[in-house]
């Protein structure tokens, strides 16, 4: 990337922690009831009545989550807060506030990092949540971002990965593979840049798989529909690591198997036609790709009358007895073990 030698740069030591914080902190406004008191204080305080709390925390490291040769400062930040929020909407609550906490090296002046709290506040007042607290400290490996994400459930309405039963509807909202091949359309225009700094990418062709990969969107929207149409999942998962993982971990939970049908599979036309560009199986994609941020749940066979034909939900399966195994059937209807083959970050390359 090309650096304006004319951009202004604010070196982080000139304010401190305490300013930094104070400087971050003023762009954000408290528009949740329950936040009493955000930042400014040993601990942010929050009433919620009856309701019960859910929390949750994710680690985004730079060189492992993410690479700043093409994932924009403002993006990253928005993505941040999305990857926690979708894990407050799988347990079928509503997300109300965050807490942000950054690393950064003496590389990343002000401006970067005002870049990456504007896409925070993005996220915050797309999502109508509350920033009310967090941390900032040195790093001497680049950027660390740590992003804890509380919400609040009426009790009886949560939704855990254990409540799935043998005859339940396996159901997945939206697309699946589009982030994975969105990433590797990026990897491929890195190479080519690093080869030729001059030739620009001509990305028209993958824009929405590309934004699924640079800006996802947790979705908040499926937990509304499903209260609108009165379904409450008898179990719920996010995809973050791939559908094959997540069904997994459900199963496993739950002590169920499940059929998973691959032509049921929701596959966005330009997830088929890149998948065929880049000679690889979009099923495998779909399966093992993850960053989708798309919810798994499993419902009872009753409700599915409420949900037929949704265009935001797919069945693509059934849980099965926890003996019979889970399974992918193909389309020549052959069963095949069902594997975890999702993304591992402790794996090395």
């Amino acid at each position: 990337m090309i650096e304006d030698k004319n951009q202004q740069r604010t070196d982080l030591s000139q304010l401190g922690e305490f300013g930094l914080i104070d400087h971050l902190a003023k762009s954000f406004e408290v528009t949740q009831k329950s936040t009493i008191k955000a930042i400014g204080d040993d601990a942010a305080v929050l009433e919620f009545d009856k309701d019960r709390v859910v929390v949750s925390t994710d680690f985004l490291v730079e060189g492992v989550h993410f690479d700043l040769s093409y994932m924009p400062l403002k993006h990253l930040g928005y993505k941040a807060v999305i990857v926690n929020l979708s894990d407050i909407f799988a347990m079928n609550a509503e997300a109300t506030q965050i807490t942000v906490s950054i690393a950064v090296s003496n590389r990343f002046p002000l401006e970067a990092i005002e870049e990456l709290y504007a896409g925070v506040q993005t996220a915050c007042k797309l999502y109508n949540v509350d920033l009310v607290g967090g941390d900032t400290t040195s790093s001497t490996s680049g950027l660390i971002i740590s992003v804890t994400a509380i919400g609040q459930v009426k009790t009886g309405n949560e939704v855990y990965r254990s409540g799935a039963k043998p005859n339940d509807l396996l159901v997945v909202s939206g697309d699946l593979g589009g982030a994975y091949l969105g990433l590797q359309v990026l990897e491929r225009e890195k190479e080519v840049f690093k080869v030729n700094p001059n030739n620009q990418p001509d990305l028209d062709a993958y824009t929405y798989i590309i934004e699924r990969q640079l800006k996802p969107e947790a979705r908040k929207d499926i937990i509304k529909l499903l209260a609108d149409l009165e379904v409450k999942p008898t179990a719920m998962i996010d995809i973050s690591d791939g559908l094959s993982s997540e069904i997994l971990h459900l199963c496993k939970a739950s002590k169920v198997g499940c059929d998973l049908y691959e032509n049921k599979i929701p596959l966005d036309p330009q997830v088929i036609s890149t998948s065929e560009e880049f000679n690889m199986d979009s099923t495998t994609i779909a399966l093992s790709g993850g960053e989708d941020y798309e919810l798994l749940m499993t419902i009872s066979q009753d409700d599915f009358p409420k949900i037929k034909a949704n265009p935001h939900l797919t069945v693509i399966g059934y849980i099965t007895e926890e003996a019979s195994g889970a399974h992918l059937v193909t389309r020549g209807d052959q069963k095949i073990q069902l594997t975890a083959q999702g993304w591992n970050s402790f794996e090395t390359n």
